[in-house]
């Protein structure tokens, strides 16, 4: 299943993303929780891709896996940094090999303390030109991510909205936000990209609040992302209280997700780090005080609903 094509019929849409474990011993627990998921109806699941060749080698198994043995549809992530054409090709072909159809192109982040992004020589400089090889080579579906406060390498908000008109251009058929925790942002991201002519899905991306080390490496990774004083000083309120971080970061996420909803966003996108509790509370009090959520995924919307941006 290509998830442009889902995107257009399904209303709305979960989708869930995970990272790589960093050894082979994790990929079972991985795949526990992603099982656990499949009850949610998840319209796809993501995995990223890191800098080590073994990460990305567990990338391609846990995509491949979680489409075969779950039968929940999957998306690789595939970046620029430290990678040659050549090696982004056999990566590609490896995906295609394994029946996957769907992939996330980014230009990636460089590591940290490496000093600013450098492009491998022989590979793509930006997420656009790997977005217009994966088209002009392949027959994948091809999302691509949004940053509703600014990527943090662009200047003004000008220039990032030019560039992803260009990643569109290229062949991105839908976008995922980076994560963010004031829905403003989102709705007047959106309203901007409308008026310059972009009509793809922008799905937003939700990171629930499990504990304060989220918050903390968010604003370190993209120090653009803004935090609302109020819940800043309520989860500082308390910290030595890890369960009582997690309730609220769970019942903020779902007030976020209502209103992202009614206010027409096409799903939402889940950052889960790995786990399943948070995400499974969240979507539980959706359902709950949202009766009309419980339609299962795969439903035909209504003609305004399937409309929405």
């Amino acid at each position: 299943m290509k998830i442009a094509e889902a995107l257009a019929s399904v209303y709305p849409s979960f989708s869930f993303e995970f990272f790589a474990p960093p050894t082979d011993e994790g990929v079972p627990q991985l795949m526990r929780t992603i099982r656990r998921l499949k009850r949610l109806s998840p319209l796809f699941v993501s995995v990223t891709y890191s800098l080590g060749e073994e990460r990305r080698r567990r990338t391609i198994e846990v995509v491949a896996r979680t489409k075969r043995e779950l039968g929940i549809e999957a998306m690789a992530h595939l970046t620029c940094v430290g990678a040659s054409r050549e090696a982004i090709r056999t990566r590609l072909d490896e995906l295609a090999a394994s029946g996957i159809e769907n992939v996330l192109a980014l230009r990636g982040d460089p590591p940290r303390d490496s000093g600013p992004y450098t492009p491998d020589p022989e590979g793509f400089a930006f997420s656009s030109d790997l977005t217009a090889f994966v088209r002009a080579n392949y027959d994948f579906s091809i999302g691509g991510a949004c940053y509703p406060q600014v990527h943090p390498d662009s200047a003004t908000m000008e220039e990032d909205l030019a560039n992803l008109i260009k990643k569109v251009e290229a062949g991105a058929q839908f976008l995922i936000t980076q994560a963010f925790f004031e829905n403003v942002h989102y709705f007047a991201f959106v309203e901007r990209a409308r008026a310059a002519g972009i009509r793809v899905p922008i799905i937003p991306g939700i990171m629930p609040i499990t504990n304060m080390r989220v918050i903390r490496n968010i604003i370190t990774l993209d120090p653009r992302t803004t935090v609302p004083r109020a819940l800043e000083r309520e989860l500082t309120r308390r910290e030595e209280n890890p369960k009582a971080v997690l309730e609220l970061g769970v019942a903020y996420a779902a007030l976020q997700c209502e209103e992202l909803l009614r206010g027409g966003a096409p799903g939402i996108h889940f950052y889960t780090l790995n786990t399943s509790p948070a995400t499974s509370a969240i979507l539980a009090a959706l359902r709950i005080t949202q009766p009309w959520l419980n339609a299962p995924q795969g439903v035909q919307g209504s003609e305004e609903e399937l409309s929405r941006p």
